[in-house]
């Protein structure tokens, strides 16, 4: 097993300095993993250990996980064409030129606010999203990242396969996976809580996204939960280290690892990110969560880190976790090098 000293001085630092209560967090190096957690699961209103298999709130990392896979595989059997508008499929749709490649690289131009969002009914969130101005001088020249993008290719999935996103994703991802402790509707005492008031309570097992609340089971965006050994076994399906078809194909998942966006040098792949190494061909793919989730994925040098906090408890603080965390890639990165 090769060292990730930077990376690991990095994470208990960040939990020294109370940037994170804590951390689960897993450094794969080919066929050999180390698992670790430091810190603890809450501060607030006591504080409580991290356990084994504790289940964090995955944020935007569910994009990757879930629905860029199955839309991935709706490519793969000829049902959706990427570069078909989207408005052939989700005819509410107010847009008739924006295309899946644009909603998954986030180039669509997908522009601006909702009143009330949070207020409203999941049909009427749904309808506002849908009618969405186009921006046309952002749309396939500029990356905006945006989570409507893939609550709207959630959509999408839904009228191809005539069922609700989250549970599509649950029986074409998850379960053929074998990923136990990762779900959509987890024991509250299995999940590492997130945000705590005197006034809220204790959000724990319950999506910290406002607008997941609001759409429930037809979220694509956000609302997985998992624990860092099943975000291992996905991390090696996506490294080519273990072989399940019938969720994505090696092929295809190889084609993640290059730029996706319409004219290719945007540094967008498919639902992922990417960080391009100075001289190297293949980058690396890697997606992060609002709630305090990473995850790095090195196919050339067969490396990945999985990244685990709840940084958003009790509250969030954008000032001291966003430098921590690109200090945290860099190390990352720095100890791939060097290995």
């Amino acid at each position: 097993m090769a060292t990730f000293n930077r990376t690991e001085a990095l994470i208990n630092q960040m939990v020294q300095d109370r940037v994170i209560p804590g951390a689960s967090y897993a450094l794969i190096d080919g066929a050999e993993c180390h698992i670790e957690q430091v810190g603890v699961a809450q501060v607030k209103p006591a504080i409580k250990p991290l356990w084994p298999d504790a289940m964090y709130d995955l944020a935007s990392v569910t994009k990757v996980v879930g629905t860029t896979t199955v839309a991935l595989q709706l490519m793969h059997d000829g049902q959706l064409e990427i570069d078909r508008p989207v408005h052939d499929y989700l005819t509410t749709l107010r847009s008739t030129t924006i295309t899946s490649r644009n909603l998954m690289t986030h180039t669509s131009g997908l522009s601006g606010y909702i009143p009330n969002r949070n207020a409203l009914s999941a049909d009427a969130l749904l309808a506002a999203i849908q009618r969405l101005p186009i921006s046309s001088r952002n749309r396939n020249h500029r990356v905006v990242y945006t989570d409507l993008g893939l609550i709207i290719m959630g959509q999408v999935i839904e009228r191809i396969l005539g069922a609700a996103i989250q549970p599509i994703i649950t029986a074409r991802v998850l379960q053929p996976l074998g990923l136990a402790h990762t779900s959509f509707q987890p024991q509250p005492a299995q999940a590492v809580p997130t945000t705590y008031s005197l006034q809220a309570g204790l959000l724990q097992g319950v999506v910290h996204d406002p607008k997941a609340r609001v759409l429930g089971e037809h979220c694509g965006s956000t609302g997985l939960f998992a624990s860092t050994a099943d975000l291992v076994r996905f991390s090696r399906l996506m490294l080519g280290q273990i072989d399940v078809p019938e969720v994505l194909s090696q092929t295809t998942i190889a084609s993640l690892y290059q730029d996706w966006t319409p004219n290719q040098h945007l540094r967008r792949s498919f639902g992922w990110n990417l960080w391009h190494r100075p001289d190297e061909t293949m980058p690396v793919i890697f997606h992060t969560g609002y709630t305090g989730t990473l995850l790095m994925l090195d196919r050339q040098r067969q490396q990945g880190l999985v990244f685990l906090s709840n940084r958003v408890h009790p509250v969030a603080n954008n000032s001291v976790f966003l430098p921590a965390r690109r200090r945290l890639i860099a190390a990352w990165l720095a100890d791939t090098v060097t290995n």
